[in-house]
């Protein structure tokens, strides 16, 4: 469906990048249930688009988005609704989500979209709200939101918010969906899931020393459909679950290299190619905005 989101209507255009779990282990478990998490996040040069226009009715509408999720259950508009509740803003947003990033793929769609909600909104309703209580906000609304409000590559524990940022290298990667959708929950449930491995290192996490994904053996057990999709693109280089959904990827030296694995990518599965960011596109979207008015990226 084509947006009607024209800037000289009021609206502004914001990235809402993907993410890969570069790895992704299972610690522990805290005693309220959370699983305790270490995990690299590599944020893309790749995602969704917000369009945001600010209101005067402090008013939150949602005019499109994706059709399987409730306006009011859509973590941009609950993003928004928190942000307008803390920080006392009598503005409102029409939100228009531009969706590329597949549902329950486990590359943070929808947190990422929360996250440059906060962002974008905090500046447009002038909030000066800080990075920190942004992220704090994002955590409120999910473990993975408070990467993306930062905007910077990090190894993640705790349940995901505790961050330490990492330089990784710029390389591209092929991310392949094989259609089928992967509940979270189910898999954090799942009795036959790793719980207890041993904590590693900062430093190797963040070197690339270690590399896996602890949902992927019951994904591969569960869903043929993404089994066959990992020994496919295992053919290719080291093939990967991201986060605990339906994607998996590998990572190439060269763009010439991605386009032709995903060139040869058998239907009905979908692939896409994307360069790994060593800072998000949102950070140079406020940078750009703040400067000129105007939210290139």
């Amino acid at each position: 469906m084509a947006l009607d989101v024209d800037a000289a209507a009021g609206w502004s255009a914001w990235p809402a990048p993907a993410k890969l779990n570069l790895a992704l282990r299972i610690v522990g478990r805290r005693a309220d249930g959370y699983h305790l998490l270490q995990t690299v996040f590599q944020l893309l040069e790749w995602g969704d688009t917000v369009h945001l226009r600010v209101r005067g009715d402090r008013r939150i509408q949602r005019v499109a988005g994706p059709a399987d999720v409730p306006a009011d259950s859509d973590l941009a508009v609950r993003a928004a609704l928190a942000l307008q509740e803390d920080c006392g803003c009598d503005l409102g947003a029409d939100i228009a989500i531009e969706k590329r990033i597949p549902l329950g793929s486990g590359l943070g769609g929808g947190s990422s979209d929360a996250a440059t909600v906060l962002r974008a909104l905090d500046l447009l309703w002038d909030c000066r709200s800080g990075e920190d209580r942004l992220a704090a906000l994002g955590l409120g609304l999910g473990a993975d939101v408070p990467v993306f409000v930062r905007g910077r590559n990090a190894v993640a524990e705790g349940v995901g918010e505790l961050l330490t940022p990492v330089d990784l290298p710029l390389v591209w990667y092929v991310i392949v969906h094989a259609g089928v959708g992967v509940p979270t929950a189910a898999l954090f449930q799942a009795p036959e899931l790793t719980r207890d491995a041993a904590p590693e290192t900062i430093a190797r996490l963040g070197s690339g020393a270690v590399r896996g994904n602890a949902f992927e053996p019951v994904v591969r057990a569960r869903y043929p459909e993404v089994a066959s999709a990992l020994d496919w693109l295992s053919g290719f280089g080291a093939a990967h679950l991201s986060g605990s959904g339906a994607c998996i990827f590998t990572e190439v030296q060269d763009r010439d290299t991605a386009e032709r694995i995903a060139r040869a990518c058998p239907a009905p599965w979908m692939a896409w190619i994307a360069r790994g960011a060593a800072r998000s596109t949102l950070l140079a979207a406020l940078d750009s905005f703040q400067r000129w008015g105007v939210a290139k990226w």
